[in-house]
């Protein structure tokens, strides 16, 4: 899910140079560096980053701009918080960039839209459980990862198809037929893989998993 750089106006390509530095400025200076200084954080942090990358290599779609593949910024969310999710997921859509050798004017635009949309949704979300719905296990797993996820994943799509729209690069009818009637299958995979990683994660390595508190969650202390 990337955008296609024929059919952007530069005006827009502006706008989200400007709003991705905005971000990322944000998050950089929100992010709690000295986790990183431990080690055993250090390299979970870099695990997560190299694992979905390789993830996002892993891709199926009727061209290179409307490609279906599995985001991962829900479970980042989650583990590290939005602020080294969104740096996460910069990270990983500029390797994806050089890798696949794409286009490096469309990367804010691409970073806003696959990265920062769905870190902002899923942290709304996990935001909402917290302070809505009562702290519970199933809650958090089934609220905050596979429903996060799902909307997340859905959020993206859509905005990235819309913005097409918007360009005049494909017609409504064009990514109804060949696009959006194959979302349920990427959503649901999206939510199910980051529910079951958050359950393992949560169950037996829960020192990696930021946002979740045995106190709050199991002892409802």
């Amino acid at each position: 899910m990337s955008v296609n750089p024929d059919s952007i106006p530069v005006f827009w390509v502006i706008i989200g140079a400007v709003s991705c530095l905005v971000v990322l400025y944000r998050a950089l200076t929100s992010a709690a560096w000295w986790h990183l200084r431990n080690t055993r954080d250090f390299n979970v942090f870099v695990s997560a980053i190299l694992a979905i990358t390789l993830i996002w290599t892993m891709r199926a779609g009727i061209d290179a701009t409307l490609s279906f593949h599995l985001l991962g910024a829900t479970l980042l969310t989650l583990m590290f918080g939005w602020a080294f999710a969104v740096l996460g997921i910069g990270i990983v859509i500029t390797g994806m960039t050089f890798i696949h050798d794409g286009s490096w004017s469309m990367l804010p635009l691409n970073i806003l839209l696959s990265g920062v949309l769905p870190v902002v949704i899923s942290q709304k979300i996990y935001r909402f459980s917290q302070c809505r719905l009562p702290k519970n296990f199933f809650i958090y797993i089934f609220i905050c990862a596979f429903f996060g996820a799902a909307v997340s994943m859905a959020a993206v799509i859509f905005a990235t198809t819309f913005t097409h729209y918007l360009s005049g690069a494909y017609s409504i009818g064009y990514l109804q037929y060949n696009y959006y009637q194959y979302v349920l299958l990427i959503m649901f995979p999206e939510a199910f893989i980051t529910g079951m990683l958050m359950t393992l994660f949560v169950a037996y390595r829960p020192q990696w998993v930021s946002t979740f508190d045995d106190r709050l969650y199991l002892q409802n202390h």
